[in-house]
């Protein structure tokens, strides 16, 4: 198991990263129709082909065509080729080309990453550590105790005295969204995150970092003052490990 020293070093080098490629990606995105372009592809939860992406942009497929590659060059997407769902065998004419985000990071948080919460976490954790508490569990438990104060004065703010379950789940995805998580309604009981703000810890280190995410973000839930809805640990490719859904 990857140490909290270990840990560290990636994040110290994740924050002091060479911002080449990510100023290249962002010189791209200086273009206000390319930069809706990205978001709308971003935001879509599936491949999208140029016909989707100009029709819900309202221009042209051709223009469409024009940014959608210009962003693939860039590395800020990918694409592949497919014949569209229900046409296939011979007659089915020419495949689509389908656009999808990449993995590519940038420094100015596309998605948004969030090494400074997870810093603070740790840092929390480590300042937790006792020899009755070892540091991982310090560090859910910091993280929870983070959580549910996001999650308090959220309530306070906003007067929630006791939220029901979907006044729970929609104000816990607002916060959630402001804190880089990207969440979305698969089904109207529970809410998914797309993006994880640790991305990168996580892959070094899940077992402590998925752990801490988690504690997290059950803790803004109980310091909403809502125990109906739960946050579950499971794994879902492309997304957050964790999904918030009624009990």
């Amino acid at each position: 198991m990857p140490n909290f020293v270990s840990i560290f070093r990636r994040y110290t080098r994740l924050m002091l990263r060479g911002v080449d490629q990510g100023a290249a990606a962002v010189g791209v995105l200086d273009d206000e129709l390319r930069r809706q372009l990205y978001l709308i592809v971003r935001q879509a939860g599936r491949a999208l082909t140029r016909d989707d992406v100009a029709g819900q942009a309202g221009i042209s497929r051709r223009l469409a065509a024009f940014h959608l590659d210009k962003l693939t060059e860039r590395r800020l997407l990918r694409a592949h080729y497919a014949r569209p769902p229900g046409r296939s065998g011979p007659g089915a004419g020419r495949s689509a080309k389908y656009y999808e985000p990449s993995d590519l990071e940038l420094d100015v948080s596309i998605p948004e990453r969030r090494y400074d919460l997870a810093g603070r976490l740790l840092v929390g954790a480590i300042k937790a550590e006792s020899p009755n508490e070892p540091a991982s569990t310090a560090a859910s438990r910091v993280a929870r105790e983070a959580g549910a104060d996001v999650g308090g004065r959220v309530r306070q703010e906003k007067r929630l005295r006791h939220p029901g379950a979907e006044r729970a789940l929609a104000t816990a995805a607002s916060v959630l969204e402001e804190h880089g998580f990207e969440p979305y309604r698969p089904a109207p009981d529970s809410v998914a995150l797309r993006n994880c703000p640790f991305r990168e810890l996580a892959q070094e280190a899940p077992e402590i970092i998925c752990r801490m995410n988690h504690a997290f973000v059950d803790g803004l839930l109980r310091g909403l003052g809502n125990d109906t809805v739960r946050a579950v640990q499971e794994s879902t490719p492309g997304d957050c490990c964790v999904t918030l859904r009624r009990a």
